[in-house]
């Protein structure tokens, strides 16, 4: 704040309530008058006594308390009205307090004292209500300003300062805390896949892409220690970090997170006054024309769990702070032309502003330098942010690096005294090695047992430049093998009794340059269609996007074949087990029961092959972590509550039937038993989640609206036997029919539901995890509905037919409805790895690739270990899909 802004107005000099209140209007007025909905937004949300969440401010409180002069406005309206109007003008955060404390004299000068008697903390428990807050903060003024000789007990002063006390605290945003947790699980995994057990070369940065020479003044040198404090120091706090190709980025933009969720622990806030928390994001996965804000609570959603509906309110009162990561990866590189994506996000980060809506946001952007200059020549830059610079290291911190690698008595020590020598040699070899991402590639090459001179040779007549790419390029052909040497494959025993054979070089550089591939290949597609899946972007390895590597056309056919064969088994089984003849025999020709059927079941296979063909299956089903025991309760609770509801729906078959085909016993029992079944099974797929956590009846019908409309089908299909055989009548066909295709589309819906969420107590996910729930889910709906086709079965088949009709026709029902992505994805690897495209246990080699350093997670992917690998490995254009 300069000297030239005037300070707030003074409610000290209020001798009346009017004047209290008046200074609360005169405040609102020196902030520039913010909307109500501005100061509602502001002003947050307060815990009431039964849990539920409110505004601090709403705008009819606002109204009301600035009208009113004969009562003293509740000390938590005044304090949250007052930190909003100054926040609204962008009064420094650390004066805030003591204006909080001002506020809070002038009130207690003026409040009333109370006569309600006060129960200290040992007195009886039928005496021990405590007050309520403004009550508190009455009494606490009465106690200070009480005569000396009322005697008020020590107990009783400080019960009541605890009160006033706790009142002032903020109370705990759930989701917040459980964005912040998830965040540093994330930010902490995420810095061992590019680390391993190592600590990163030094990292230091500061204004100037160079650092200072030795005696020149000016500059601060900062380095991975300090980005926390120097970030914090900004006004405001936007910042750009630029640096070359593997100077460090990725790894400060986590240490940056690390740092900042050590200070939200802590309890400390930002200049806005609110605890925010730092959250990485990849620039890559962004969409160009996708708005800034929604994105991020989106990303909130899809990579932490967050309700929609809480990630969109953390965002929109700036409780986040973007770490965008990869500015440059937006675009190809090398740039054929104007890096448009990476404009046009930095468009929507300059259009991101403050809760104020006057200031810039808050927000965090690493770029590569040549990137950043092709920006900077078309004016394209991120507004009022602080700009650094990541230094290239100096000869004496690669020798310290070699020194703590490679410490006295090392196997590797005589190679390092070697590479410190040939630093004071060809310029080459310093350029070469000057980034913390090289020398790690010159280290795992020289500890696998490579020459690090034939590595680091260099013409001293060559420019320096171009001897510096010629190293790096051998240091990068060098790398996988190194790292395949240095990571042997597990040596578990086979079924034949002998040992795995450990992955060869050639092997793996060639499956990773099919990945590679297949990335370049995600970028140009991403980029042709309007809404791509999640995880088609340039740089991330998702399991169920990999299907088109063995070839896109090929792939899909085949899936569309297998789904087809599926759901023709399936109908078949059901045509057996409900015994769907003529009456008189097949030469009786079809009835109107018979024909319906055909009918529906004819629907039912199109739609199947139709989501079989469909661009990209989807592969959902949250995170779960939840114990076994909470998982037994969730089924016997769900199988309680749908067992009665069971009963309920044999009932209503006994009586449209009219008795004909079963009786009252089995109406009961059987109508039970497979009530309890299916309420058991959406009972242990929702266990352990919670409501906010959960997918909306909407957004799961916007889902998979197709394979709803097939579970509504294969309902109507079930009670269609039944009917037949008891010979029903219109009204009875319609309502049967009506009634369990609704029954059948609601418990699609339950099933998404139940499976679309996180549970409570996951942190961390596992890239293959919705790959590998996407069968289970499958199966478990085939097998539910296979129990409601075994009670039909059963009135028209003995028992062996009926139980074989019901398990193959859902086991095949849930592969060609419910576990779509894994038969494609599982489709597309055997077809990558007859090419000899991709091994055939892929999931195993991307986990020993992440162990070898060539991969890494982040988030719920695979990501390979530096972009600058993946462009290596990338081969020239060429697409073997079309």
């Amino acid at each position: 704040m300069t000297t030239s802004t005037p300070r707030p107005p003074d409610p000290t000099g209020a001798r009346t309530t009017a004047d209290f209140v008046q200074a609360l209007v005169g405040l609102r007025q020196w902030a520039g008058e913010p909307s109500l909905s501005r100061l509602r937004s502001l002003g947050g949300q307060t815990v009431i006594p039964d849990g539920t969440a409110i505004d601090a401010l709403p705008k009819s409180t606002i109204s009301h308390v600035l009208r009113q002069t004969g009562k003293v406005p509740r000390w938590d309206f005044v304090k949250a009205f007052v930190t909003a109007c100054l926040q609204y003008s962008d009064y420094p955060a650390d004066l805030i307090p003591a204006e909080l404390e001002r506020w809070r004299a002038a009130r207690t000068a003026l409040a009333e004292p109370s006569t309600r008697p006060v129960a200290p903390p040992d007195a009886p428990a039928d005496h021990a209500e405590a007050p309520e807050t403004a009550e508190a903060e009455t009494l606490a003024a009465e106690t200070a300003e009480a005569p000396a000789a009322v005697a008020v007990p020590e107990a009783v002063k400080t019960w009541i300062m605890a009160q006033v006390e706790a009142s002032d605290r903020p109370h705990a945003d759930q989701a917040l805390e459980l964005l912040a947790r998830r965040v540093a699980g994330e930010a902490d995994r995420a810095r061992k896949g590019l680390l391993g057990g190592y600590n990163i070369a030094p990292v230091s940065f500061g204004p100037h892409a160079d650092p200072l020479l030795p005696g020149e003044d000016g500059e601060v040198i900062d380095d991975l220690r300090s980005i926390g404090r120097f970030f914090s120091g900004l006004r405001p706090r936007r910042l750009l970090v630029v640096g070359e190709s593997g100077a460090g980025k990725t790894v400060l933009a986590i240490e940056l997170v690390l740092q900042l969720m050590e200070t939200f622990t802590a309890g400390g806030a930002p200049s806005g006054g609110r605890p925010m928390v730092p959250v990485r994001l990849d620039a890559a996965r962004w969409t160009l024309g996708s708005p800034f804000e929604p994105w991020v609570a989106g990303q909130l959603t899809q990579e932490y769990g967050l309700s929609a509906e809480d990630a969109d309110r953390l965002v929109r009162d700036r409780q986040v702070l973007p770490v965008v990561d990869g500015l440059d990866e937006l675009d190809p590189a090398p740039s054929s032309g104007l890096p448009r994506r990476a404009i046009g996000l930095l468009a929507e980060l300059n259009r991101y502003s403050d809760l104020s809506g006057r200031h810039a946001g808050a927000v965090v952007v690493t770029c590569r330098a040549d990137r950043y200059a092709e920006l900077a020549e078309v004016r394209a830059g991120l507004e009022d942010a602080a700009r650094i610079h990541l230094h290239s290291l100096t000869a004496e911190q690669i020798g310290a690096y070699l020194h703590a690698r490679w410490p006295e008595g090392h196997p590797c020590g005589e190679h390092r005294d070697r590479i410190v020598a040939m630093l004071s040699g060809p310029a080459a070899v310093h350029l070469a090695l000057s980034t913390p991402w090289r020398l790690l590639l010159t280290v795992t090459a020289v500890e696998s047992g490579a020459d690090p001179a034939e590595l680091l040779h260099a013409d001293p007549d060559c420019d320096p430049g171009k001897a510096a790419a010629r190293i790096t390029r051998r240091l990068l052909d060098a790398y996988v093998p190194a790292a395949t040497d240095l990571t042997p494959r597990g040596a578990r025993r086979s079924q034949g009794g002998g040992t795995r054979a450990p992955y060869r070089p050639e092997q793996v550089r060639t499956w990773l340059v099919h990945l590679a591939a297949h990335l370049r290949w995600q970028a140009v597609h991403a980029i042709e269609i309007d809404r791509p899946p999640p995880g088609l972007t340039a740089i991330d390895v998702v399991p169920h996007l990999l299907w088109p590597i063995g070839g896109r056309r090929r792939v899909r056919v085949l899936h569309g074949l297998c789904c087809a064969a599926f759901a023709i088994v399936a109908m078949l089984a059901f045509w057996t087990g409900s015994a769907v003849d003529p009456p008189d025999g097949p030469s009786a020709g079809i009835g109107l029961a018979e024909g319906f059927t055909l009918a529906l079941m004819a629907g039912w296979v199109a739609i199947a092959i139709g989501l079989a063909l469909s661009p990209w299956p989807s592969a959902a089903g949250g995170r779960a972590n939840v114990p076994r025991r909470q998982r037994v309760i969730g089924g016997l609770l769900g199988g309680l509550v749908g067992a009665p509801a069971g009963a309920l729906g044999g009932l209503g078959g006994l009586w449209l039937t009219g008795g004909k085909v079963f009786g009252f016993g089995f109406a009961l029992i059987g109508g039970s038993i497979g009530g309890f079944v299916l309420g058991a099974v959406i009972g242990v797929t929702a266990a352990g989640r919670r409501g906010a956590e959960r997918m909306t009846v909407i957004e799961a019908i916007r889902a998979e609206p197709a394979s709803l409309m097939g579970f509504g089908l294969c309902g109507a299909l079930t009670g269609l036997p039944p009917l037949r055989l008891a010979g029903a009548g219109p009204v009875a066909f319609t309502l049967v029919v009506t009634g369990a295709f609704g029954a059948a589309f609601a418990l699609g819906i339950a099933f998404k539901i139940a499976t679309g969420g996180w549970s409570t107590d996951a942190e961390l996910a596992h890239p293959r995890e919705a790959l590998h729930r996407n069968p289970t889910i499958g199966l478990a709906f085939g097998l539910t509905g296979g129990v409601a086709a075994f009670l039909v079965f059963v009135m028209n088949q003995d028992f062996l037919v009926s139980v074989l009709c019901a398990l193959t026709g859902g086991v095949t029902f849930g592969l060609a409805f419910g576990a779509i992505a894994w038969s494609r994805t599982m489709i597309g690897l055997v077809v990558a790895a007859s090419r000899g495209l991709l091994p055939l246990r892929l999931w195993t080699f991307l986990d020993w690739a992440c162990e070898a350093r060539l991969l890494r997670v982040s988030g719920a992917t695979y990501q390979f270990r530096h972009r600058e690998l993946q462009d290596f490995l990338t081969p020239e254009p060429a697409d073997p899909r079309r």
